[in-house]
């Protein structure tokens, strides 16, 4: 075995191992898991942001961040604002609001969102 496959399979490893984590933490909140989500209804849930970018939308500054729960991954777009207070890499949020595709990818425009406290979830 190579090089390359050693560490391929040493940060599938480290992918799981994370998903997991987040499955983890999650779990005890009964919010619905991201890969169940559907675009058009209603959703309520929570992840930890993984990044978090500032890019325009309609020439409107947005603050997008990707949030992670361990089952996947969507997009929550603050329209307008180039920071919220509070969210940072590795917190947790809920967000409340309707999901839409963007190619393959969920995306949440202007959610209702809550602030978990570190250590809280």
């Amino acid at each position: 075995m190579g090089l390359k496959n050693v560490l391929k399979s040493a940060s599938m490893g480290v992918r799981e191992m994370d998903a997991e984590r987040l499955t983890d933490r999650f779990i005890a909140l009964g919010l619905q898991p991201l890969s169940e989500l559907e675009p058009r209804f209603k959703a309520k849930v929570c992840g930890e942001v993984k990044r978090m970018s500032i890019k325009p939308r309609a020439g409107i500054p947005s603050m997008e961040i990707v949030i992670n729960d361990g089952s996947g991954e969507a997009t929550v777009v603050f329209s307008g604002r180039r920071h919220v207070a509070g969210i940072e890499h590795g917190h947790c949020i809920v967000v409340d609001g309707v999901p839409h595709l963007d190619g393959k990818h969920l995306v949440f425009l202007n959610p209702a969102y809550t602030l978990l406290p570190m250590g809280a979830e």
